[in-house]
């Protein structure tokens, strides 16, 4: 398979699960906060740390996406699951220029960094199942007049 080919695809499967365990941690200094209003400071932190990694994944995803599909967003394969990152992105985009400018005080700011975790969830889930439809139909790749042969490569 092309994407399995590609060396962002090992980069993308190191930087996944990584995101992932970031989010969780950030998500509950983000509760924490909100339920306490204690460590305002680490809650920011951590959403700061989640949307650093959140760029670095959507960079090389885009490097894969533009290795395996010829284009670096909105290949057809991934139209759905990108134009929901750029939600991810603009969330996240707009928590960082809130925090940094003040324009937003800290229970509103964590607030938009719910609503940015709330679209990365679903933004997550979409890979998944995209990734497990795709592992899915690999077995059967490759046998003549089998439709899930063209999509696995398609997809």
């Amino acid at each position: 398979m092309r994407r399995d080919a590609s060396g962002w695809t090992f980069v993308q499967g190191v930087l996944a699960p990584v995101q992932f365990l970031v989010f969780l941690v950030s998500l509950v200094l983000v509760w924490r906060f909100l339920a306490t209003g204690q460590d305002e400071t680490a809650a920011c932190v951590s959403v700061v740390v989640k949307t650093v990694v959140l760029y670095t994944i959507m960079i090389t995803g885009s490097l894969w996406e533009k290795d395996v599909y010829g284009v670096y967003l909105f290949a057809p394969a991934f139209y759905w699951e990108d134009v929901v990152s750029m939600a991810v992105l603009a969330l996240h985009t707009a928590y960082l220029v809130a925090l940094f400018t003040d324009a937003l005080d800290a229970r509103p700011l964590m607030y938009l960094a719910l609503a940015a975790y709330a679209t990365y969830v679903v933004n997550a889930a979409q890979f998944v199942l995209k990734l497990r439809a795709a592992r899915l139909s690999a077995p059967q790749a490759g046998r003549p007049g089998n439709p899930a042969s063209v999509q696995v490569e398609a997809a």
